[in-house]
This record gives structure tokens, C-alpha cells and sequence, in this order.
């Protein structure tokens, strides 16, 4: 089909962004980023804002699709998923189970290691049940080096690095202000490393350096120390082996449509899945647009490529 047939087949389009979740303003950001992608290419599209207005207003604006753009909670883990598919109304992206998956870190991990993929050690800390007493055990258990992470959130909100049993402790503290459950995780030194999954197939992996003591929410969003290589200066081999561990972990989570693997590497040149992402950033500091342009794609062409996965969605009904 020629892009024209496209774009007709997309029918109206409501992007959907900004939400109610700490990720609010990233949301915005990427949202109308696509946004003008899909307006540029003659797509009928128009934005939704959720903590603005009903759903059911989706269904007066007569919606063909929706192109979800909400990131963290509300829109990344499955409910908005679940509430369009009540809704029949196709949605891009992963579906409830892969979305709800995908955003627990911790459920994450345990999927991945029931399937002997590598992933790097770690504990759980739960708000009702967390003794301050353990936290020199949990440093020694995952190597003296501990990331902390909220369970259920992204773009690096509430997490922190730490290499003392009462920086451990406060790190815990400050991260139950985000979540009741909260990841204690060994910390891999080495290069971060994360691949986007398309339709199946990986992207070239991309590199990140940045000066920061890791990869946070400043070093992704705010300021312009971070650098990024794609290629990323894996041997070939590296890269085919990255690139199926990738898809496969993503898989595993019963991810589809399009999505974000995250990967430490150590030393001896070994990959540790850190965590996938069911709807990626989409600003212009953002990963997938980079990994996409290496491979040839352009912004526009990788927002209709991913409006295309609507036509995917489990469960929804085409003619509703």
C-alpha cells in the first residue's frame, strides 16, 4: 500500500497524552512530538489528554485508533489498555498483560529469570514489612554497589545509586514515597546499552555515557552532558546476540507493537536486562527516534510505523 492508502486506513487518530502520572510532563513532550508527526503526514489526528477528559468522549469523537503516548502509570501498565479494549477501540502499542508486566520491575525480573535470561542480582524491599537492620546484609548479598528503584516507575523517578548500608537505607525511604514495593538491584559497571523492538525485530543498539553517577532523570530529559552512540560499538556478534536477547526478553513479557529493553554490559562484555519500556519516550532527546534514524527511518515514518501496530491490538474488535 502507498503512504496515501496509509494514512486514509488510519482513519481518526486521537493521540493520546500528559495523564495524571509522575511522568506527566515527559508525556506532553512526546505526545506532541508525534503529534505533529502524524498532522505533518496527513494523518486525522487530534490530542486526547485523559486528566482533561473522559473516555467515553472518545467514542463522540467517533476514534478509529488511539495512539497511546502515556507514560508511567495510567497509561503505561495495562489500565488504559484494558479500558480502551472495553471500549473497542484499537490502541498501538502492547496489550494488557505485556503493559502490566512491563511496568513492574519486579515482576519483570522474575519473568526473566524463570527463563534463565540474564538479569542482575537483587532483593525486594516491601513498605510493610522493611526492617532498616537488613540493609547491611541486602550491600553485601548484591556486591556493596545497589541500585534502588521504585517498582512502578520510569524515567528513572525516585531511584538512586548507593555504596553504603545507610545511604541504602535512606535511598529505600525516599523510594516508598513512589511505591509500596521497591527493587534493590546489584549495580552492573559497565556501558548501558538499550535496543527498541519494532514489529518484532530490534533496532540498532544504542549507547549511552553520561558524567552523571547513572542514567537519570536529568541525564535523559534536562541537560545536555549525555551522549549517545548508535552504532553503538558492539562487535557484529555482540550485536546479533544483543538484538535476540532483546527480542526475546521483550517477548517474554508478551510485549508487542513497539517498545525499549534497557541492558547493562560488565567488563567480560556479558548483557544484563535491566527493564523494557511497552511506550518509550518519543521527545527529541529520545532513544527509539535515535536507534530508528540509524537504521533509516525518520521520525514521521517511525510514528506511522508504530500507529500501525493498532491494527494489532488483542482483543479489539477492527469493526467496532
Amino acid at each position: 500500500m502507498s503512504t496515501e492508502n496509509n494514512v486514509q486506513n488510519f482513519g481518526r487518530v486521537a493521540v493520546m497524552f500528559g495523564g495524571e502520572s509522575a511522568e506527566r510532563e515527559v508525556s506532553l513532550n512526546s505526545g506532541t512530538a508525534v503529534l505533529n508527526a502524524l498532522l505533518r503526514q496527513g494523518v486525522d489526528a487530534f490530542k486526547f489528554d485523559p486528566a482533561e477528559r473522559p473516555l467515553t468522549e472518545l467514542l463522540a469523537e467517533k476514534v478509529d485508533r488511539v495512539f497511546i503516548m502515556l507514560h508511567g502509570r495510567g497509561g503505561e501498565d495495562g489500565s488504559m489498555q484494558g479500558a480502551l479494549q472495553q471500549l473497542k477501540i484499537p490502541y498501538t502499542g502492547s496489550g494488557v498483560l505485556g503493559s502490566a508486566l512491563a511496568m513492574d520491575k519486579i515482576h519483570t525480573k522474575q519473568v526473566w529469570q524463570s527463563l534463565n535470561l540474564p538479569t542482575a542480582k537483587y532483593q525486594i524491599a516491601d513498605k510493610s514489612g522493611f526492617e532498616a537492620g537488613s540493609c547491611s546484609a541486602i550491600m553485601r548479598q548484591l556486591g556493596n554497589e545497589v541500585m534502588v528503584k521504585p517498582a512502578r516507575e520510569g524515567s528513572s523517578i525516585g531511584m538512586a545509586k548507593v555504596t553504603s548500608a545507610k545511604q541504602l537505607e535512606t535511598a529505600i525511604q525516599d523510594a516508598f514515597n513512589y511505591d509500596n514495593q521497591v527493587l534493590l538491584e546489584q549495580y552492573i559497571n559497565g556501558p548501558e546499552l538499550t535496543v527498541a523492538v519494532l514489529q518484532g525485530k530490534a533496532l540498532p543498539s544504542i549507547r549511552m555515557s553520561t558524567p552523571h553517577t547513572f542514567y537519570d532523570y536529568a541525564a535523559k530529559y534536562q541537560d545536555n552532558t549525555t551522549e549517545y552512540f548508535c552504532p553503538s560499538g558492539l562487535s557484529e556478534q555482540q550485536e546479533t546476540e544483543l538484538a535476540e536477547l532483546s527480542v526475546t526478553a521483550f517477548n517474554a513479557l508478551s510485549g508487542s507493537g513497539w517498545g525499549r529493553v534497557d541492558v547493562m554490559q560488565d567488563a567480560d562484555g556479558n548483557f544484563y536486562l535491566l527493564e523494557a519500556n511497552t511506550v518509550p519516550g518519543m521527545t527529541e532527546k529520545s532513544l527509539v527516534p535515535k536507534a530508528a534514524a540509524t537504521a533509516g527511518m525518520s521520525f514521521d515514518q517511525l510514528t506511522l510505523a508504530i500507529l500501525s501496530t493498532s491494527f494489532d491490538s488483542a482483543g479489539v474488535s477492527e469493526g467496532a
